[in-house]
């Protein structure tokens, strides 16, 4: 050693709290909030404005374009919390940018969110409308999937249909005795103090009372969803007996029971969000969660239909998600593909095993889409059928996202006379059309959930309600297709 001593950079903290920091001259040219707010203030924004209409008390709100533009931020970048949002528009240089020196509190932000939920739809189809006129949705194939999110309810604040009959008995008989009790000390002290007033209503009486109630409300749900289910179970019984009878079929078995239109004593409900329903997630537990759905076109990513459900599987999503897509497609004004005539072609439609039913085929045909639904578990290298044959060369599966096959192309195989729908999809799926229309599924949709859920750390809803988690749900989606415009826009020299 020579002696000589390390040098450091000089820092002085007073200097950098006395500096004025300009979001515009630290954040990229192109960051994403300058995009968002070049882009929110040109939408239509009058579902929005309609809320203030009726009310013109009280100080005035923060400008409508800030508060979405501020909402539509957070969002995209995974801060969902009122509170982390109050917290970053203090701190952080991207909010800043947004907000300047008008910060709204947590709470304002909160009842922003609650009370614009009905304005979230129409913002979802405008963004999707500058999706369309970008050139950014092709129609060659949307793909339909669903994913379990996390409901903002407690399993702690549950209870299940046997153990409410227990408790309902205990806290009559509890509340029977506290009314005697109360009965008895009423007639002493009327005795002792003639008209003069007494105590009021014990409160470990009102306590019980107010838990009776709830427990009797959580009670009537659960019979009530259980007589629904038991009359679309009786339904489909009676559909397959009508198609066993035209067939001249016999039944095979035993005679079903009859259908049981009581709850099962293990049927919860949950108080914290009544709507929400246990639901089997990926990692093979169980927890309240809704099921949100969404149908995603090939050429983008583009989210072109979004809504939650609390059915536990996808058996009755396929048609509703099909008129959604018909629906927004017409309210953002994007044309459908068309043949040489002019005549709207239908549109190709994949999905997984858990959206196949007969029915289901005949319902998203008749709104217009083309279904590709794996009626069953789909095996490696199988064969194409012989109708295949006459089809053009489609793409490589590889690159089926990038390309779409042919709309106007033979979309299945011959039908076989006699032949059960179900083995007419399957042919229709082993055909080299629906082989890559298919197998582009992977990579259409499911890519679609790992971002949200992955890479934008959005896991569980913060709203409770179906009406409140549907709002959130496309407020989600609506921040994923704007995030793909913003990186198609990016990427354009």
């Amino acid at each position: 050693m020579d002696g000589r001593v390390k040098r450091f950079r000089e820092w002085d903290p007073r200097q950098g709290r006395q500096e004025i920091v300009s979001p515009e001259t630290v954040l990229p040219e192109h960051d994403l909030v300058f995009f968002l707010l070049e882009t929110i203030p040109g939408l239509d924004l009058s579902a929005f404005y309609k809320y203030y209409s009726t009310d013109g008390r009280g100080q005035p709100p923060f400008a409508v374009p800030m508060m979405v533009t501020l909402l539509v931020y957070a969002y995209s970048v995974g801060v969902s919390s009122s509170r982390k949002i109050a917290a970053a528009c203090e701190r952080n240089l991207a909010f800043l940018a947004i907000v300047g020196e008008e910060r709204p509190d947590f709470r304002t932000i909160s009842e922003f969110r609650k009370h614009h939920r009905a304005a979230i739809q129409p913002l979802f189809i405008h963004v999707l409308r500058l999706a369309g006129e970008m050139g950014l949705v092709k129609l060659g194939n949307v793909s339909t999937d669903g994913t379990k999110l996390e409901a903002n309810a407690s399993r702690h604040k549950a209870m299940s249909y046997g153990y409410m009959t227990k408790e309902l008995a205990r806290l009559e008989k509890e509340i029977a005795q506290l009314l005697d009790q109360a009965d008895r000390v009423d007639e002493e002290q009327d005795a002792a103090l003639g008209s003069r007033r007494g105590d009021e209503l014990p409160d470990e009486l009102k306590r019980r009372e107010d838990r009776l109630a709830k427990i009797r409300e959580a009670q009537e749900r659960l019979e009530a969803e259980a007589r629904e289910r038991a009359a679309e179970e009786q339904r489909q019984r009676d559909a397959a007996e009508a198609e066993r009878q035209a067939a001249g079929k016999k039944r095979r078995g035993k005679e079903p029971a009859p259908v049981k239109e009581t709850p099962e004593d293990k049927a919860q409900t949950n108080f914290t969000d009544p709507e929400a329903k246990i639901m089997k997630r990926s990692n093979k537990g169980f927890d309240y969660c809704y099921n949100a759905q969404a149908v995603v076109d090939s050429a983008h990513q583009i989210i072109v239909a979004a809504e939650v459900c609390t059915a536990a599987n996808d058996k009755r999503q396929a048609v509703p998600m099909a008129q959604a897509v018909v629906d927004n497609l017409a309210a953002a004004g994007i044309e459908r593909p068309r043949d040489d005539q002019g005549q709207p072609l239908p549109i190709p439609n994949t999905a997984d095993n858990g959206y196949y039913s007969e029915e289901n085929v005949r319902g998203v045909e008749a709104v217009g889409l083309d279904p590709y639904f794996a009626a069953g578990r789909q095996k490696h290298n199988a064969p194409a059928t012989a109708a295949s044959a006459a089809e053009p060369a489609p793409v490589s599966v590889t690159a089926a996202s990038a390309v779409d096959p042919d709309p106007a192309a033979s979309n299945s195989a011959t039908p076989v006379a006699d032949e059960h729908p179900k083995e007419t999809m399957a042919n229709k799926l082993r055909t080299l059309r629906g082989r890559v229309l298919y197998a582009a599924r992977k990579h259409i949709v499911e890519p679609v959930f790992g971002q949200i859920k992955q890479i934008r750390g959005f896991r569980k809803f913060l709203l409770r309600g179906l009406e409140f988690v549907s709002a959130e749900w496309q407020l989600i989606c609506l921040t994923h297709n704007l995030l793909k415009i913003w990186r198609h826009v990016s990427s354009v020299p």
